[in-house]
């Protein structure tokens, strides 16, 4: 109780922050700078020229010097990340104290390897772009990532940006503690990927692997280790797009006699609606639906979509956010 209190005298009487933002980001923004006295909220006019390149303003310039300055992205898609990265290499040669970006999901995540040549690793690429913002009065950029796709990406990044990599899955616990059956539940990994990533933060909880297998020319996902049985299961990965492999999962389970099953991703990618492929079990019927969806607001264009739909709840990273501007 008394670290809860001294975090919470921390978030009211911290260093003082200039939070800018993306305009996908500004419900975000408004619930982070709600958790904060310290954080304030600066405006950018976001306009185009008739040729369709960004003509930008950034409000009240000479009022950030020596400020703590920090900036909300949402590189949700190639259109939007120019306009962006032009405001974010110009802000720390404001003179600011320093600068902070949290770019809460790192997109290009999953194309960090090459399989053959001629493979781009556009995760390179990205991690390339940030390393080289101007470095500000304070020193190198900080920049804040969420459950990044893959951990070795860390080291993509140059030494003149320090990342700092945040988990969603605190949210997660917390909302687990809050449900009627938390003594029942079980953690499912969907690959061996996801368990080497999560499982050290949910060791406390029964845990399931999954895998795929191949049968013939088809693969599919068979249950690794663990037992569902009566319980309910909680599919935890970082992302999801198509959502292929958690419907998967969500049968075998089913078919192996979980009770309910629910689902969490960090970051809720749902490309051209995929998102229509998850339909709500409202109660004995695992096989046909999720009890829950959770997801966390990183990918702001999803929680528009999604909202008020079941069986989809968002979790916002409204704190964590708040938190870290603090480090």
């Amino acid at each position: 109780m008394a670290s809860n209190a001294a975090l919470g005298s921390n978030m009211k009487n911290g260093k003082k922050v200039c939070l800018f933002y993306c305009a996908e980001m500004k419900d975000l923004a408004e619930r982070v700078a709600a958790e904060s006295d310290a954080i304030e909220l600066r405006s950018i006019t976001w306009r185009t020229f008739e040729d369709g390149f960004p003509n930008l303003f950034i409000s009240n310039a000479h009022g950030i010097r020596g400020q703590h300055v920090a900036f909300l992205s949402s590189f949700s898609s190639p259109g939007v990340i120019f306009e962006q990265l032009s405001v974010i290499y110009a802000l720390p040669k404001l003179f600011v104290s320093s600068f902070t970006l949290v770019l809460p999901f790192f997109p290009t995540g999953t194309s960090e390897r090459m399989e053959e040549e001629g493979d781009v690793a556009t995760a390179f690429t990205l991690a390339r772009i940030l390393s080289n913002i101007p470095i500000s009065g304070g020193g190198p950029t900080s920049l804040v990532i969420f459950d990044i796709h893959a951990l070795q990406e860390r080291f993509y990044f140059g030494d003149n940006v320090l990342p700092c990599f945040e988990s969603g899955i605190p949210l997660l616990k917390n909302r687990l503690q809050r449900l009627p059956d938390s003594d029942n539940i079980s953690i499912a990994f969907p690959d061996d990927g996801a368990w080497k990533r999560f499982h050290k933060q949910l060791q406390h909880f029964p845990t399931i692997v999954c895998a795929k297998v191949r049968e013939g020319n088809q693969r599919i996902v068979r249950i690794k280790e663990g037992d569902p049985r009566g319980r309910h299961v909680v599919i935890v990965d970082d992302l999801v797009q198509s959502g292929g492999t958690l419907i998967e999962c969500q049968k075998v389970l089913a078919k192996h006699g979980a009770a309910k099953i629910s689902a969490y991703v960090t970051h809720g990618i749902f490309p051209n609606r995929s998102w229509q492929r998850f339909d709500h079990d409202n109660g004995g019927s695992p096989e046909n639906g999720f009890t829950y969806f959770w997801m966390t607001d990183s990918c702001p264009l999803t929680v528009t979509e999604v909202k008020n739909r079941l069986p989809f709840e968002v979790l916002s990273l409204a704190s964590s956010i708040a938190a870290s501007l603090q480090i």
